[in-house]
């Protein structure tokens, strides 16, 4: 699993975060775990594949979003081991 944290800049409330979470998931079928937060100015979510940037930058851009940065790191599921 890859987790990408995305920098975006202009939303302003939870429709915008309603917006961007929108795009993100038609863009990315496998999209999981899409959240944002217009406070921070952060998208995040996790996905099998890796996104292409220009892409996601494109598809922000016509929703009247600007994404600033894109970065990615394994995700690795955290559980409780109970030996």
């Amino acid at each position: 699993m890859i987790k990408t944290t995305l920098k975006i800049d202009g939303m302003m409330c939870g429709m915008c975060e309603a917006h961007v979470n929108d795009v993100i998931r038609k863009l990315v079928p496998d999209a999981k775990k899409v959240s944002s937060s217009h406070t921070k100015g952060i998208t995040t979510f996790l996905s099998e594949n890796p996104v292409d940037e220009h892409e996601l930058t494109a598809a922000i851009a016509e929703t009247g979003y600007e994404l600033q940065s894109m970065s990615t790191e394994e995700y690795k599921k955290k559980f409780l081991g109970l030996f």
